[in-house]
């Protein structure tokens, strides 16, 4: 598939999520560029600011099973997973698969459950398989995680570790719409107190499995020079060095931002990484993979205005 067919194609997705959703386009290109990339996607932010709504329309948009988990307090890592059954009829166990066999994984409110069950999505994350009862089943080539959390400030919430929260490739925080975004919503969502379907605002699948496939295998092929990649590698390299942050990032975080730099490049209709991919991309594939020092806690600074500082002063290749 060529590049303006890549275009082409997340121009459709967003029309359809354009249907329902009013606004929150950075948070549709990022979905895109995990989606395009093989990576996961935390969106933080909260109640009411369309984060389920938002994933079920991209989901829609595309012909891939979709699933939902519900995470609350009392999950288990087997009403994730799976368990085997023992069936008295045939006299041996059957396995029921739990709800993480699909595509697209929507993980609501994952921050609601305790590590215990957060951590039964480590190895498909990673891997792409899940592990029950030492048989290991394959997901999908496809197999996209889209989780979102509530502000870790609320009540009843439990922070995500940091090897789970090193398995997405972004963290994007939303933001309340503007006031104009918030007339349209209320005019458009305000005639009932519930949530439509997708169905109800006409969100329709405009894209297949197999084209998905192509363009995945298209954005590997996107160019990226060695100095871009230096570029990127003296980034992450600054989060370590950095004493206002107590733990940088690691390979994995440079890795997944050269991934993502492709996938933007090829959404943008190009077939290279400019140092703007990655300079756009940066901040929501590290806020979640570095750790604020007490004492730039004390002095009011945050995760984000830290890695905002390292990013600018870092140079940029020309």
């Amino acid at each position: 598939m060529d590049i303006e067919a890549i275009k082409a194609l997340a121009a459709q997705i967003k029309g359809e999520v354009g249907k329902a959703v009013i606004g929150q386009a950075e948070t549709v290109d990022l979905m895109l560029t995990a989606l395009f990339s093989g990576g996961h996607i935390l969106l933080e932010g909260p109640p009411g600011t369309a984060k389920t709504l938002l994933t079920q329309c991209f989901a829609a948009a595309i012909k891939l099973d979709f699933g939902r988990i519900q995470f609350t307090p009392d999950l288990m890592p087997g009403d994730v997973l799976g368990t085997n059954l023992f069936n008295f009829s045939t006299n041996e166990f059957t396995l029921t698969k739990g709800p993480i066999f699909t595509d697209i994984l929507l993980a609501d409110e994952i921050n609601r459950t305790p590590p215990k069950t957060q951590a039964a999505l480590l190895e498909a994350m990673q891997e792409r398989k899940v592990t029950i009862d030492g048989e290991t089943y394959p997901l999908n080539d496809r197999f996209t995680v889209i989780a979102t959390q509530n502000p870790i400030e609320q009540q009843g919430t439990y922070p995500l570790p940091e090897a789970q929260l090193d398995r997405f490739l972004f963290k994007h925080v939303l933001t309340y719409p503007t006031r104009d975004e918030e007339l349209e919503i209320v005019n458009g969502h305000g005639n009932r107190s519930g949530m439509k379907s997708t169905r109800s605002f006409g969100v329709d699948a405009v894209v297949t499995p197999d084209q998905l496939a192509d363009a995945v295998a298209s954005v590997q092929q996107v160019r990226i020079q060695d100095d871009v990649v230096a570029y990127i590698v003296d980034i992450v390299r600054a989060t370590r060095e950095t004493p206002a942050l107590t733990h940088g990032a690691s390979p994995r975080a440079a890795a997944a931002i050269a991934a993502a730099s492709r996938a933007k490049a090829a959404l943008d209709g190009r077939d290279y990484v400019v140092p703007d991919d990655v300079k756009a991309l940066s901040l929501p594939a590290l806020r979640h993979r570095v750790i604020l020092s007490p004492a730039a806690e004390i002095e009011g600074r945050t995760t984000d205005d830290t890695l905002r500082e390292i990013i600018e002063r870092t140079a940029a290749p020309r």
